[in-house]
Parts: structure tokens; sequence; C-alpha cells
């Protein structure tokens, strides 16, 4: 599976996601052929790009829950677009805190972790796009937190505010190849006028916790290293992880996306800003490293997630592909070896059917109720 830009598609090519309208409205299926016209419409609709399947890729799984969801996200994106262009120009909120409650509601109450893939993004709704994913991981981990109902409210209010300055940014220093980084002292400036909206429709406690995110995040990536002596609120503390991780996670125009490994990995590398108790959080709710992800080692060798490892989840146990022998990274054994990164196409999700797997008897029947007892570690 590859992202394709849109100027790169090709007619024949199949789709590897469904994509909706604004209404929710499926337009075209997964696995469906692009014509001319699809290719026309995916440009008009101002689409970054679209994935597709390898020419002999089959269909991966993708259950009815995760298609619905993703249904839901493209209805959500278009009514906080909706919501945050009226604040622009008002100054006023309405329908705000209704899409909070949405959010708490069909997020904020999980009790199992969930996959957190990244959806289509075009220039129009990019902003309002990272806002949702933000919003919904803030959801998350507040609720494995178990913070109070108040601070719930307010740090998901932040995350669909923190970039609300963005919007007003012009597409050409969001998407252009080489301006970024050449601009981000304007779109900071950007981003700190538009803390005075925050603070007319939500007031000035939601105003400080989108301050101290954005400016811990700008400094960090300016210094290269975090400002000790800022103090964040906790609701500051989930909404930082939260919006680097869709940062780290999502693809953009210029193709630059980093695994949830490599994610992972940034947070546990500066605990002085990234709260460790957040990040657990963050493992305890999404899928990462999960049964089924290929994955690359310091030595060059690849393998498949056999089991997770609740202890530390970036030493799995895995199968490993030149020789179909186990591998239990979590042994004393096995402690000079670790992971690089998953093994994945951009849309960040390169995963076996581990029930085919099973079946296939590629490891020797084991399986997770099984616990693997009857397949010896490799040391």
């Amino acid at each position: 599976m590859n992202f394709v830009e849109a100027e790169n598609l090709k007619t024949g090519m199949r789709l590897a996601r469904p994509i909706y309208n604004k209404k929710g409205v499926l337009l075209f299926e997964r696995d469906s052929r692009l014509t001319r016209q699809a290719i026309e419409s995916v440009k008009n609709f101002g689409l970054l790009g679209v994935y597709v399947l390898e020419p002999a890729e089959p269909l991966p799984p993708m259950s009815e829950e995760e298609i619905e969801s993703e249904r839901f996200q493209v209805m959500m994106v278009s009514s906080i677009q909706d919501e945050l262009e009226k604040i622009i120009e008002t100054k006023k909120a309405y329908r705000l805190q209704t899409l909070v409650s949405t959010i708490i509601k069909n997020y904020g109450h999980l009790e199992e972790k969930v996959h957190f893939y990244q959806n289509l993004r075009s220039k129009d709704d990019f902003v309002c796009r990272h806002a949702l994913n933000t919003a919904i991981l803030c959801a998350m981990l507040a609720h494995f937190m178990n913070i109070n109902a108040e601070e719930r409210q307010q740090t998901i209010t932040a995350a669909l505010l923190h970039d609300i300055g963005k919007m007003q940014v012009p597409p050409e220093f969001l998407f252009g190849r080489n301006t970024i980084q050449d601009n981000t002292d304007m779109i900071y400036q950007m981003q700190q006028q538009g803390f005075e909206l925050v603070e007319n429709v939500e007031g000035a406690q939601v105003r400080r916790i989108c301050m101290q995110v954005v400016r811990a995040q700008h400094d960090f990536s300016g210094s290269g290293k975090p400002d000790e002596n800022m103090k964040l609120s906790l609701p500051a503390r989930i909404l930082l992880v939260a919006n680097r991780y869709d940062e780290l996670t999502a693809m953009d125009l210029q193709g630059n996306t980093k695994s949830e490994v490599k994610a992972l990995q940034e947070f546990l590398d500066y605990p002085a800003l990234y709260d460790q108790k957040v990040v657990n959080a963050l493992v305890n709710c999404i899928k990462i490293l999960f049964e089924g992800v290929s994955v690359e080692l310091n030595t060059g060798e690849t393998g498949l997630v056999l089991a997770e490892n609740p202890a530390d989840i970036l030493r799995p146990t895995l199968l490993i592909f030149k020789d179909n022998s186990i591998l239990d990274l979590s042994l004393r054994a096995n402690s000079d070896l670790y992971i690089v990164d998953i093994m994945k196409t951009l849309d960040n999700r390169y995963v076996m059917d581990m029930e085919t797997v099973r079946n296939m008897g590629c490891f020797g029947g084991a399986s997770k109720d099984a616990g693997m007892e009857d397949v010896p570690a490799v040391t």
C-alpha cells in the first residue's frame, strides 16, 4: 500500500481506503479502480493524494467499525471546519461544546486499545483534520488517566482550538515543499494571534493550555532541547503528546511521516518535555506494536510481531522471517537487539492477517492463547 500524490495518480490504480464526501456519503469503495473521472474528483476535492494498493497486493483487512469510524471522522472534520471559520469571522462559538461532547461520547469512554490510522487530508481541511485527531487522542488519554470532567472538557476544547491561527496562514507556507522551515516563525506568530480568539470564545484557561503547548513545541523545535523551566498544566501535558503524535505520524504533501515506533521513541528520548505518565497512557490507548505488524531490527533482520509485551511495548515477541524462528525481545539474552522501525508503506499500516498466518502454520501452531510455550526463544 502506498500514498500517491494527486498529480501522480493513474487510471487503473486500486484504492486502498474508501473516499467519502463531507456529508459522509461513500464516493469510492476500497479496491475500486481509478478512472479519469475519479482522478479528477480527487483533485477537485483538494485531497493531497490517496492510498493505493500495489498491483498484486490483496486488500488489507479493515473492520466495519474502522470503516464507520473513518466515515464519522470525515463528517466531524467538516463540522469542525465550519465552526472554526465562524469563530474567526464572528469571534463567537456556536457548536464548539457540542463537538467536544460528541468526541467524548465516541472516544472518551473506550476500554480497549484501538487502531489509530491516519486518514486522507486536503489543503482545505488539513488543520481541521489535525485538530480532530488531536482531540480524539486527548479524549482517550484523559479517560485513561481519569482526569476530572472539567479538565477533560478543557483539554479537548483546547485540542480543537490550538491551531486556529493556522487557518489564516497562506497555503503556500503550510504546504510548499521547501518553505515550511523558512517560515516557522511566521506560522508561530499566526498561532499566537489565534490565541486571542481562543480567549474570546472559551476563556483564559483554555488559552493558557494552547499557549503552553504551542510555545513548548516551538521552543523545542528551535533549540533541539526542552525548556526545563516551563511548568505545564496536566491538560497541556496531555495535549502536547497528542498534538505531537499526530504531527509525526500524519502524511503531508512533502511525504513527511514517521512511524508509530519513531514517534514513541521521541517521547521516550525527551522525558523533560513529554510527561511519561501521558506517554504510558498513549501506549495503553492505541495499538502500536500489535500482532501482525512487520518490523525491522537493528541487525537488519525483519520479523512479525506475534505477541505484545505490556511491560515494554517496544520489546514484543517476534517471528523472524529468514528462518521462522521465535525471538522474545523481553529476554535478557536479547537485550542487545531492538526494533529500529516498522516495515510499512506510507499510510502507517503494514499489517498481516494473523488468523491466516496461524492457519498456514507459519510458526509451529503457536498462538496467543498457547503463550507460545511450545516454541523455543532465539538467544
